[in-house]
This record gives C-alpha cells, sequence and structure tokens, in this order.
C-alpha cells in the first residue's frame, strides 16, 4: 500500500472492494456508547495511505428497510428504474439498496404526494404542510421522517417507483478518520466507529454506514467499497518537532495514527495527548495502547476528561486551562496543535480555549492572540480534521 497512486486503479470512483477483517468493540460493559474497532484488509488494491488521511466506504442500506418500501409501493424489487449519471436501468431493489439514500425526504416529494393524495384527510394534512405559514412545521415535521414514513401516512398517494426514486438523493460514501499508520501496518487499514442508533417519529433508525460496518458486513466475507482519501491533516514532517493532539470520542483515531507512526520512524518530538469522553470506566478507547506508550516513552503526557464521572461535566477544554502554563511553553517552542471530532461544539470550543491560554500564557489581548493563531495556522501547525 505504500506504492505510488498511480499504481492502483482504485479510487472514489472505482472502489476497491475490501473485507473487514476485525470488528471489535471498544467500550465496555455499561457504556451508554457503541464504538467499534474495525481493520480493513486492503491487500490487493495497491492503494496507499499516510497517518491522517481518511478512508471513504460505499454503505448500503438494510434489507428491512427495503423491503418495507417495496412494500409499500407495492411494486417488485426486479422493476427497472433509470438513475442520474448510471448507463441503462437499474432493479428497483438494488437502487434502493446500494444507489439511494432512503432519508432526509424534501419539500418536493411532500408537494408529488399532495398532488396524488386521493384520501380527502390526507390531501389536507399534505396541504396543511405545505402552506406557507407551515414552513418551520414542515422543517420539523420531515426531519423526524425518511420515505418510508410518507409512504406509509399517506397510503392513497400512489406513486409509481420512478416517481419515488425521482426524489431520492445518491447514497454517498462516509470519511472515517484512520486509526492506523502504513508504517504498523502496510495491508490494513483501522478505523474507530461510533455507531449511530436512535429513535424518530416512533421508529428505530440507525446510521447507514456506522451499522454496515457493525451490522452487515460479516468479516473475512462480505464485499467492502472503499477508498482512500488524502488529506492536508498529519505528523510533523520534521520528527523533531512536539505535537500537541486533542481528540476525544472517535477523534482519537488519527492520533492513534500519529503516535504508531512516529514510535515506528523514531521520531524523537514529544506528545501530549487530550483526551475525553463519558466515563473511564468503560468509554477509555484504546487505553491499553496508551499505556504502552506512555511506558515506552512515546507518549510524554496525557491528560483525559470524562465528562461523566463527576458531578461537574469536564471536558478536553478544560484539561487544556487546567495547564495553559505548559501548554503555553510546548507552542512557545514550536509543538504543532491538533484537533479532531466533533466540528458543532467540540472543535469550537478547543479554539477558544487555545485563544485563551496564548492570550492569557503569553499576555496578548485577544487581537494579537488571534493573529498568533493565524500565524501558527498559516505555518501549518494548527491543524484541524473535523466533522
Amino acid at each position: 500500500m505504500t506504492d505510488s497512486a498511480a499504481s492502483s486503479v482504485y479510487s472514489k470512483d472505482n472502489p476497491f472492494h475490501a473485507r473487514v477483517l476485525e470488528n471489535r468493540l471498544l467500550n465496555r460493559p455499561g457504556s451508554a456508547k457503541e464504538t467499534r474497532h474495525f481493520v480493513i484488509g486492503m491487500a490487493g488494491s495497491a492503494l496507499h495511505y499516510k497517518a491522517g488521511d481518511s478512508l471513504g466506504v460505499f454503505p448500503s442500506n438494510r434489507p428491512q428497510e427495503v423491503d418495507a418500501i417495496l412494500a409499500a409501493l407495492g411494486a417488485s424489487g426486479d422493476a427497472p428504474v433509470t438513475l442520474p449519471k448510471v448507463a441503462g436501468t437499474v432493479s428497483l431493489r438494488e437502487a434502493l439498496t446500494s444507489r439511494l439514500a432512503l432519508a432526509s425526504p424534501t419539500r418536493r416529494i411532500v408537494e408529488h404526494l399532495a398532488s396524488k393524495a386521493s384520501h380527502p384527510a390526507e390531501k389536507a394534512m399534505l396541504d396543511g404542510l405545505l402552506a406557507p405559514e407551515s414552513k418551520d412545521l414542515l422543517a420539523g415535521w420531515l426531519d423526524q421522517r425518511e420515505f418510508i414514513d410518507l409512504l406509509e401516512e399517506f397510503p392513497s398517494a400512489k406513486i409509481q417507483p420512478q416517481e419515488l426514486v425521482d426524489h431520492m438523493r445518491r447514497l454517498m460514501p462516509r470519511l472515517y478518520s484512520i486509526a492506523s499508520s502504513p508504517k504498523v501496518h502496510p495491508q490494513e487499514i483501522h478505523l474507530t466507529v461510533a455507531v449511530a442508533r436512535y429513535e424518530t417519529n416512533g421508529r428505530d433508525r440507525v446510521g447507514v454506514c456506522t451499522t454496515f460496518l457493525a451490522d452487515r458486513a460479516s468479516v473475512g466475507t462480505t464485499p467492502t467499497p472503499v477508498f482512500v482519501s488524502h488529506s492536508h491533516f498529519g505528523p510533523p514532517e520534521d520528527g523533531s518537532r512536539d505535537a500537541v493532539m486533542v481528540g476525544p470520542g472517535t477523534g482519537i483515531a488519527p492520533f492513534r495514527a500519529f503516535l504508531q507512526d512516529r514510535s515506528a520512524s523514531g521520531a524523537k518530538g514529544r506528545n501530549w495527548l487530550f483526551f475525553g469522553d463519558q466515563k473511564k470506566a468503560t468509554d477509555f478507547l484504546y487505553e491499553d495502547d496508551w499505556g504502552r506508550w506512555k511506558a515506552d516513552g512515546v507518549l510524554t503526557r496525557l491528560d483525559t476528561a470524562f465528562s461523566r464521572d463527576q458531578l461537574d461535566k469536564i471536558y478536553v477544554q478544560d484539561r487544556m486551562r487546567e495547564n495553559a502554563a505548559e501548554l503555553w511553553a510546548w507552542i512557545r517552542e514550536g509543538a504543532y496543535f491538533y484537533v479532531c471530532g466533533d466540528a458543532k461544539r467540540m472543535a469550537k470550543d478547543v479554539d477558544v480555549a487555545l485563544h485563551d491560554v496564548i492570550a492569557g500564557q503569553g499576555n496578548m489581548d485577544p487581537q494579537a492572540a488571534a493573529e498568533y493563531v493565524k500565524l501558527m495556522k498559516k505555518e501549518k501547525r494548527y491543524q484541524r480534521d473535523v466533522y
């Protein structure tokens, strides 16, 4: 896998059909989470990757969800349908299984159903949702529903398979930060995946790709279409430089790769890891790895924040502030600062904490601290892999 990209015929447009070699639960009994470690076999792909890259996975939908849509349509899975940018026809079952997203219906399908509904109550309900004053109501209503809900809630709106397919989006691949280094695992790619299972509108829902990997990709047998997505994100090219890594939850994935990489290459730079999750007893992902690297001297510092282990919730940004003086000393001496994980809240909170640490410890006003962070980004000393 360390060959040049040109040596592989596989890409996003022509994914490699890999096999899942390992599927292991990382959380211990009693956890509120389901986080899994997957090993993807890449032998024969000629694909290469580096620490910091991501793996794209093309999932398939749950068979029971496909069957439910076929039943609601009263259609055969063999019915031919056409799809944008796909030559010829494909079977309706194939389209619903591996080509189309079964979630996130839009206003357009509601309008289409309203034009078809023959039952007065159903027609009135759809028209009410489409009224100009119901814009926010419709958005919230759709947020709780997938296509099967609409078909079953408005059975008088008879539509043909092609009509439904025309309102569906493509089923897109999902990207996961790689949790291994090719220097240690040249024929494998490791992933750290939080499996999504939840409920909306009284129905059990799942994350399409996370449960494809967890439930439907049988170890060693199920073809799993994948491709490598190369990233700007990665450990310092100069192994003598220090690295500060902030990765709560599954954001820890690339930093496992970083430490594998730096350990294998004999990098002399120090490594400081901030990790957070809910409970230490059940959610300390890869605890044995960190302990081994700590004992070996590869991991210089490890600061953890387990939010549910005490009355007041503690997060990684709180640990940064607690260690502000030493963190500033590392940064001032040229350390690289990395963040991986949730973009909506965590990454923003960590960014604020970084600015605060630099302003407070560097005796700078907010504008000067912002300029300092801007310079770190320009020098690629502040990198983020957020989603």
